[in-house]
């Protein structure tokens, strides 16, 4: 598989503008769309009880249920601020960085990149939002997410109050390194999520669109999809991601929501987080949540990719010439 970097009609990518725009407006709409499924997600990663024999199963209904019971549908939506606060750059990031990665990895002759340049610039992209927005972000998100305080009692006052208080609170008590714990394992989530998210939906694309040319239809000629097939190309692509490094995601949740201890490199912390859960829990612990991630993933991708191509096709075709480009080529 090779395309093209530039588009199918060989024009420049989309400027930083239009993926600030357009990646920060889709991110929002996910974010909105997808929160609670991520704090269940959370919840159920940070849950030690290991499952008795004959136990009923605790899944992701049963702990949301749970959830709204003790701390109001409000509980679902907690560390919501702190998501917000970075989805734009780090969708902006995201879209910005891996079209830069496919430039540097395309072939200087014909411009077209292949299916191992397109996995490599999805991984590089996914480490560059990593270290640049997501790890701090995830931290604050995962402190305000494991406390189980009730929403809607004023008496119930929690260590972390908002998002902004958490930050505070964190860099106060733990150094600003502690905004940076679990970076490596972020990062290889994070890249192994783009890589595989941005092969596939590129590869999906690819396809369509020749099918769409074979076919002859209206939108025969065109680089962009009819909505609907973004949606279903971004829903596949995005239920590989999590499928691929669960293990990696719930030993970096643990990680990220206990302060560091004193002497106690990150890799020792790692090993004995995950030797722990293997002894303790069993070979299941490494995959808790991943249902509610898949659910909350897969169509967040499609709500992603659907809204950014929206975006940005609106953008090019109406905007000041400063959010010019091609129409753009996951």
């Amino acid at each position: 598989m090779a395309t093209k970097v530039g588009g199918k009609d060989g024009k420049a990518p989309p400027t930083a503008a239009t993926n600030l725009i357009a990646g920060g407006g889709a991110g929002m709409m996910e974010a909105l769309v997808c929160h609670p499924l991520d704090t269940i997600k959370v919840r159920m990663q940070l849950s030690r009880r290991a499952r008795q024999p004959g136990a009923p199963k605790r899944g992701f209904v049963r702990t949301g249920a749970e959830i709204v019971k003790r701390e109001t549908p409000l509980g679902l939506y907690k560390g919501l601020g702190a998501v917000l606060t970075g989805i734009v750059p780090k969708m902006a990031i995201r879209f910005t960085s891996f079209e830069a990665y496919k430039q540097m990895l395309a072939d200087a002759d014909s411009g077209s990149i292949s299916g191992r340049g397109t996995f490599a610039a999805g991984l590089a992209a996914g480490v560059t939002e990593a270290v640049a927005v997501v790890t701090p972000m995830e931290v604050v998100k995962i402190r305000l997410q494991a406390q189980h305080h009730s929403m809607a009692d004023p008496l119930d006052i929690p260590k972390y109050r908002n998002a902004a208080h958490a930050l505070y609170t964190v860099v106060k008590e733990e150094g600003f390194g502690a905004l940076y714990r679990g970076v490596s394992l972020t990062a290889l989530r994070q890249g192994s999520n783009q890589a595989v998210n941005f092969t596939a939906y590129t590869y999906f694309k690819e396809v369509l669109l020749r099918w769409q040319e074979q076919a002859g239809g209206k939108n025969s000629g065109s680089a962009q999809l009819p909505s609907w097939q973004t949606t279903v190309i971004g829903l596949v692509s995005g239920a590989m991601g999590p499928l691929s490094n669960a293990p990696i995601d719930t030993i970096k949740t643990r990680l990220q929501k206990t302060p560091a201890e004193e002497g106690v490199s990150a890799f020792r912390r790692i090993s004995v987080i995950a030797g722990e859960m293997f002894k303790q829990e069993g070979v299941h612990a490494f995959y808790k949540g991943i249902t509610p991630r898949i659910m909350r993933v897969a169509p967040g991708q499609a709500v992603t990719f659907t809204v950014y191509e929206y975006l940005k096709e609106k953008l090019e075709k109406s905007g000041p010439s400063v959010l010019s480009g091609s129409r753009y080529e996951e």
